[in-house]
């Protein structure tokens, strides 16, 4: 009998290669449609709305992160030469302006100062024993002057005198030769009349008594012609004497007005020489009292002092070191003064300018702090370096530079005590 249960037939199986085929998307309604548009449209113009906000709101301000806060930074070194002998200073302490943060061994400049002062001393006694000398020349010169005037006004009248004794004598001796010429004319007289006269004694024609008397007028008038020659010698002894006298009273006179116009010329030159003198012992008193206060102003400058507040970034200096001149021992940031330096870009300067309002954020703190554009930069960062780029050489690649703007920051803000050089800010500068 046959089995009556049929096994049905079994679906031929696909080959691994043979993929079923994929069934057809199934289409939305026509409402899901619409409403996934709405959307899409609504997302774009709500993205189209904000970015024109943002871009608007973009253009009120310029910022950068290029910006760190700045301040004075102070050099404190050593005006002399010497061995450090404390340092009441450290890094990271506030000092204030004045204090002492270092000292120098002060004996040498002391010993200085001693030597100084003794040299002032010896100058200025040296003035007052000069001093004097001064009316003392100019007396001198004003008596020699006087003495040789007086000296001038003698010779003078000798002269005169010795001229008139000179004349007087010449006049003697021609009235003296005038008596001998008239006593030689009477002896000649008597002469011939002692021949005339022999010549009748011899004769007897006269008596013998008058021709003794004749003898007797000639020889006196012999002797008066004697008498008178020598009285003309005398006489001519006496003006020779007085014309030599005359010569010697003018010598006088000459050597007398030689020594006043050598008084008249050698007193003001005295006098230049004696001030002149006492200027040198004055003008050296006055280097000597130079040499005294720079000897104190080194003893000075032994303790060196801070010229600012603030805190001591930098110390450089121990005890025992030998410092010289313009030597750093410490540099101070002077903290009361701070601003911010913000590197812009130049496209970013078109409407910043000096007063702007400007948003100071501290990337140590968190904070913001309020303050404004002090001032616009003189030229760009490049420019001032230490190698500043020389576009005239070689190729030329266009960058877009960064120039230094001055931010200043408001007065009296919490927790601006705690901001320090050199921190990173992110300045926003509000445009007008």
């Amino acid at each position: 009998m046959a089995d009556s249960t049929q096994t049905p037939p079994q679906a031929p199986q696909a080959s691994p290669a043979q993929a079923p085929p994929a069934a057809p998307p199934a289409t939305p309604p026509p409402g899901n449609r619409r409403r996934a548009l709405l959307i899409v449209a609504a997302v774009g113009l709500i993205l189209a709305v904000g970015g024109y906000f943002y871009y608007q709101y973009a253009q009120t301000y310029e910022s950068t992160d290029d910006a760190q806060v700045d301040c004075h930074l102070v050099a404190v070194g050593s005006r002399i030469q010497g061995t450090v002998t404390a340092v009441h200073a450290d890094e990271n302490q506030f000092v204030k302006a004045g204090e002492v943060v270092a000292e120098i061994d002060p004996r040498d400049f002391q010993v200085a100062a001693a030597q100084a002062k003794a040299e002032l001393t010896q100058s200025q006694a040296d003035i007052e024993a000069q001093n004097p000398n001064v009316p003392i020349t100019q007396t001198t010169s004003e008596t020699n002057i006087s003495t040789g005037q007086a000296q001038v006004q003698t010779s003078e009248a000798a002269v005169s005198a010795a001229e008139h004794d000179a004349a007087a004598a010449l006049g003697r001796q021609r009235e003296a030769e005038a008596q001998v010429r008239q006593a030689e004319a009477n002896n000649a007289k008597a002469q011939a009349d002692l021949e005339r006269y022999q010549a009748l004694v011899a004769k007897d024609e006269i008596p013998r008594t008058q021709f003794d008397q004749i003898v007797a007028a000639a020889k006196a008038q012999s002797a008066a012609v004697e008498s008178a020659q020598a009285a003309v010698e005398a006489y001519r002894a006496a003006a020779q004497s007085s014309a030599r006298m005359v010569d010697q009273r003018k010598s006088q006179l000459a050597e007398a007005s030689s020594r006043l116009a050598q008084s008249n010329t050698n007193a003001p030159r005295q006098l230049a020489m004696s001030r002149a003198t006492l200027r040198s012992k004055q003008a050296q008193a006055a280097v000597a009292n130079s040499r005294v206060e720079r000897a104190l102003l080194d003893i000075s400058y032994t303790n060196i002092v801070a010229p600012v507040s603030g805190v001591v970034g930098k110390r450089s200096v121990e005890i025992g070191s030998t410092v010289q001149p313009g030597q750093q021992l410490f540099t101070i940031a002077q903290i009361d003064d701070l601003w911010v330096t913000a590197n812009f870009k130049e496209t970013q300067l078109r409407r910043m300018g000096p007063g702007l309002r400007v948003e100071i954020k501290v990337d140590a703190f968190g904070q913001t702090f309020g303050g404004y554009v002090e001032s616009m930069p003189g030229a760009s960062g490049s420019i001032t370096s230490l190698l500043p780029p020389e576009n005239a050489t070689g190729n030329f690649v266009k960058v877009v530079q960064r120039l230094p703007v001055r931010i200043r920051f408001d007065k009296n803000q919490s927790g601006i005590d705690r901001l320090r050089p050199g921190m990173s800010v992110e300045p926003k500068v509000w445009l007008k």
